[in-house]
């Protein structure tokens, strides 16, 4: 008998993102487990576990092979592996590829500024790109910058064959896996071994990187997992569990902090994974419609644009039940709008970032709140939420101790868990910044109240100081939202003689409704004020009705940019004096 102990494959057996890939395969071989959809050309790709894998196991032999891309050693970052690409099978066949050899995967937001993109090129240092074949003229157009730190660049493409390209020595995806076997022995990596490196979208300034291992997307993956299986259904609800059957949408960019998680837990799940190249209104309606989507991830921004959509009727999204909105603030207007068009749709919040890769707070309902109307139950779906179980986290004040919880006092989040980064790449001083006192700061303030729901009022950078008081700008555009009239709302401070500064309202309005400046005002008094939720004093008085509000890379409120362009915001902008209610008009036009 053999009585040695193997201490490597137990109580050492390390967390690794292949265990999460493996499982699919073992059990559905045969399945159809990838469908990709071109968003140009509408062309269906669908894969079985089985051919997933195999591509996956190819494209691992040629990275160790014919590419020369190196494995790293904790807690040294192994070679990284650049994408430029959307939400496509061959993204997501290197989500698990790169980091199974040993190197880092870069997700590259190809949609930050050229100048933003070449720095995160460099800075990585990029030694492989695998890019899209619709994202390659973005490349072309960088090139001068990046030549120097990239040794090679993998096209991807439905179409045989390369593009017209001024990089040289272009190799062609397809061609590249093909000559390799479709088996890999999958190396038993330490679990510190780093797995991914995310940037931040750089609205501060330059983008930073954020690093995470296999353990700490592993452990962030089945938390998420836990905090779906502890999550109580209310009673007015008809929503079933699907666990493996439910079919999973990743809208949610790839190289947008790592898709929300979804390619991660959709695969270790087994559920179909659907995925739309990138975003279009028609594009996602098809594939709901036609893969019988049941969940999907989205920013604000495109429940809006669902909202908007004056063709949604003519299609079955009957099998969609459950929309998670992040990205920004989920309001209950919103959420009301897009559940009267579409009843099957249940909408809820959550709250993350770059640095929590991203899975952090999530809305929840708690179980003596079950039985509760739709109408409360709906409040609590569009709070932030809850910690997702793994992780601490507090709202503190200026000292560091946590405010009382009584949902208005207001202080910044922080927090500590496994998957919290440890560390931006290369950026020391950044690092320190975040991480003291033995906790991350996360730079957005918020409330927590008795039930220790959060609420994030606004990042500590937005935030409206008008005299000694500080206006949260989130739960203005909340309530603004909450007007049938309006489609999206923001607000920023502006620069005020005697405040300092004052709050200006940008407001959207919905497609076929006739409102004015002074409406959005009376809707806030008559909604806000005397409802008991605002103050008189934090109306916006400076009111500008646009076509469109400016939007960062990932669908968020681009505040930054509207503080650039705050002259010609405020020379578009009424100013909407006090009035009572009984002067203001009984209802919108529609």
């Amino acid at each position: 008998m053999d009585d040695r102990a193997y201490p490597e494959f137990s109580s050492r057996y390390p967390l690794l993102l292949t265990t999460l890939m493996k499982r699919p395969v073992a059990l559905y071989p045969e399945q159809i487990g990838v469908v990709y959809r071109h968003h140009q050309t509408g062309h269906y790709t669908r894969l079985t576990w089985r051919q997933w894998h195999e591509r996956v196991c190819r494209l691992a032999n040629a990275l160790t092979g014919p590419l020369g891309v190196r494995p790293g050693a904790p807690p040294a970052l192994g070679d990284r592996v650049g994408t430029m690409a959307f939400n496509t099978h061959r993204h997501l066949e290197l989500y698990y590829a790169v980091p199974g050899v040993g190197a880092t995967l870069h997700a590259i937001n190809i949609r930050l500024s050229p100048e933003h993109v070449a720095y995160t090129i460099r800075h990585a240092q990029d030694h492989t790109l695998f890019v899209d074949d619709t994202a390659l003229p973005l490349l072309d157009a960088i090139w001068d910058k990046v030549s120097d730190v990239v040794r090679q660049v993998v096209v991807m493409s439905d179409d045989p064959g390369l593009p017209a390209s001024r990089i040289p020595g272009l190799i062609a995806y397809e061609d590249l896996i093909a000559a390799e076997s479709a088996e890999h022995a999958w190396a038993y990596l330490d679990e510190n071994t780093n797995a991914t490196l995310c940037y931040t979208t750089g609205t501060t300034g330059l983008p930073k990187g954020a690093v995470f291992t296999h353990r700490q997307l592993y452990l962030m993956a089945l938390h998420s997992l836990a905090a779906q299986s502890m999550s109580n259904t209310p009673a007015h609800s008809t929503q079933e569990r699907l666990g493996e059957n439910t079919v999973p949408l990743l809208n949610t960019p790839l190289f947008h902090a790592h898709g929300w998680g979804a390619p991660f837990t959709s695969v270790f799940c087994a559920q179909k994974v659907v995925l739309p190249g990138t975003f279009t209104v028609q594009g996602f309606c098809e594939l709901v419609q036609t893969e019988k989507v049941t969940s999907v991830g989205v920013v604000p921004t495109i429940a809006a644009m669902l909202v908007a959509y004056p063709e949604l009727h003519r299609y079955d999204l009957s099998s969609l039940t459950r929309v998670g909105v992040g990205g920004g603030a989920l309001p209950l207007g919103l959420k009301a709008k897009l559940e009267k068009l579409l009843p099957s749709f249940q909408v809820s919040s959550g709250y993350g970032m770059t640095e929590t890769a991203p899975v952090a707070i999530t809305a929840f309902v708690k179980k003596h709140m079950v039985d509760w109307g739709k109408a409360r139950v709906d409040e609590m779906m569009v709070k932030t939420g809850i910690p997702i179980p793994g992780l601490e986290v507090q709202v503190v004040d200026e000292s560091g101790r946590p405010v009382a919880r009584d949902g208005q006092s207001i202080g910044e989040i922080v927090m500590r868990g496994p998957w919290v980064t440890e560390r931006y790449y290369e950026n020391a001083e950044k690092t320190a910044e975040v991480w003291h006192d033995g906790w991350f700061h996360t730079g957005d303030i918020a409330t927590v109240d008795s039930e220790g729901i959060i609420v994030i009022a606004d990042r500590i950078k937005d935030v409206i100081r008008s005299g000694a008081e500080m206006v949260p700008t989130v739960l203005l555009e909340n309530l603004i939202a909450m007007a049938d009239f309006v489609l999206e709302a923001t607000v920023v401070g502006v620069p005020d003689p005697i405040w300092g500064e004052r709050p200006l309202a940008l407001v959207q309005i919905r497609q076929g409704f006739d409102a004015t400046e002074a409406d959005v005002v009376d809707f806030l008094v008559e909604h806000g004020v005397r409802t008991g939720k605002i103050t008189a004093w934090m109306v916006p008085r400076l009111v500008a009705l646009v076509d469109q509000i400016p939007r960062t890379s990932v669908g968020k409120f681009d505040k930054k940019a509207v503080r650039e362009r705050i002259d010609e915001f405020v020379a578009l902008a009424r100013e909407v004096p006090p009035r009572e209610a009984a002067d203001a008009p009984a209802a919108i036009r529609s």
